[in-house]
């Protein structure tokens, strides 16, 4: 399978372009500016593929400019489905990375799909926006949305909460700071993700939505004692008021059975070796 993958450079990306080369389709990698519709036009016709996954955005909550988030991903998305729609032979799945921070401060745990959406900062947003726009082209174009929760890898930026942890011991760091370290998350492997959105692309449904996720959540308190045992350092923890946020809900999952119900049961990695392959890996650039 012939599979164009946007985003392909950002950490998720790698991940997924290793992991679909592995098990031998073919990759075509994305490189147009997103908010460019006629270079956009160009390498989607250049690439003819047989299936897309759309996984370039602004992803950072904190970006400092809240237009890029609707620019890139709202714009940029709608400039992507306007070119596959024009090719002569549309791709037979089009999957399209959405977030779980859609559902925003929700009370429901674990959250099925059937969750209102409430979305509460720019990048939630801008990914609930670009649901409802693509929604218009699901006659044209099979496509169907992802909405991950929380999930993580050697990799990843230091601007996310479990990097950052790691990289404090990694650094051998005295001191750190952080928010709530009761609050339950999940922090899925990154590889996991990849592995269920490759076996999307040939089960997932038409205009579907899935949640990406476990059930299976940790505190920061559970990470940094994990942390601690593997790496044999300790570190102090100081709480930032600034870090913790006005009325946090404090257990926040997903509900996976619409996602079992669809590829089969969930591929399998331990988050402890999730968290000792983050320590070893070199440091990110």
């Amino acid at each position: 399978m012939r599979v164009l993958v946007t985003g392909a450079d950002g950490f998720t990306g790698l991940y997924f372009v290793a992991q679909a080369r592995a098990e031998g389709h073919e990759v075509f990698e994305f490189t147009a500016n997103l908010t460019d519709p006629e270079a956009v036009k160009a390498q989607v016709a250049e690439a003819a593929p047989d299936a897309v996954v759309h996984l370039a955005a602004i992803s950072f909550v904190g970006h400092s400019q809240a237009s890029a988030f609707y620019d890139v991903n709202v714009i940029g998305t709608l400039n992507l489905l306007d070119a596959l729609k024009e090719l002569k032979h549309p791709p037979t799945k089009v999957l399209l990375a959405s977030s779980a921070n859609v559902y925003g401060n929700c009370e429901e745990s674990p959250i099925a799909e059937s969750q209102t959406p409430a979305p509460t900062n720019h990048y939630a947003m801008s990914k609930l926006a670009m649901e409802y726009l693509a929604k218009n082209y699901q006659a044209q174009l099979p496509l169907f949305f992802v909405r991950p929760f929380n999930y993580t890898g050697a990799g990843q930026s230091p601007s996310f909460v479990v990097p950052k942890i790691v990289a404090h011991f990694k650094e051998k760091a005295t001191t750190i700071e952080l928010g709530n370290l009761h609050v339950e998350r999940e922090y899925n492997d990154v590889r996991m993700v990849c592995d269920i959105y490759l076996r999307l692309l040939t089960s997932a449904e038409t205009g579907e939505t899935y949640n990406i996720c476990t059930s299976q959540t940790y505190t920061l308190q559970q990470i940094i004692a994990t942390l601690t045992e593997l790496s044999g350092h300790t570190i102090q923890v100081k709480v930032n008021p600034a870090f913790v946020r006005a009325h946090e809900v404090h257990r926040l999952c997903g509900n996976p059975t619409k996602l079992i119900n669809t590829i089969g049961s969930l591929p399998s990695f331990a988050f402890r070796d999730t968290l000792n392959a983050m320590l070893m890996a070199a440091p990110t650039s």
